[in-house]
């Protein structure tokens, strides 16, 4: 609750000239004004800044963040169930990054790293478990090649 409301803070404090609005986020991003809406209200993304009219304002980070988001779902075909754990694990990585710089006690500084590796080897685990599943699936289709190869190789002796 604490660190919602330390972004709330955050975003309070932006300079709104540097504030986009859905319109650019949406063409920069390629994602649609719906798709934008719909990622807030799941909670991809933090809830946005707001006009005073009620229109939707994003910072630079809110669009970074859509477009790491849109790399995890094009690229690796991760599920929005998936994204979401990976950018909660990236936002507590990013907050013991923080905490490790201000600390000076090196014991304490172990047990953020330890946090850190143990963040890093969830992300890699679900990593990995895409990229058996892409590569069974590439095995698959290999095989089906091969099998179409001997039945048209079968077939063209019977001519």
């Amino acid at each position: 609750m604490v660190a919602a409301d330390e972004k709330q803070q955050e975003r309070a404090n932006i300079d709104t000239t540097s504030l986009h609005t859905i319109e650019q986020v949406s063409i920069r991003t390629g994602l649609t004004k719906r798709t934008l809406r719909y990622y807030e209200e799941v909670g991809l993304l933090p809830p946005t800044g707001r006009t005073e009219g009620n229109y939707r304002r994003y910072t630079e980070d809110d669009v970074q963040r859509l477009l790491r988001i849109k790399e995890l779902r094009d690229l690796l075909g991760v599920s929005l169930t998936d994204i979401r754990k990976l950018l909660e694990v990236e936002d507590e990585r990013g907050q013991i990054k923080l905490a490790y710089r201000q600390e000076t006690d090196a014991a304490t500084k172990i047990a953020q790293l330890d946090r850190a590796d143990e963040l890093i080897r969830e992300q890699l685990h679900l990593i990995e478990q895409k990229i058996a599943g892409l590569e069974q699936m590439h095995a698959d289709l290999q095989a089906r090649l091969e099998r179409h190869a001997r039945k048209r190789e079968d077939l063209n002796h019977e001519i």
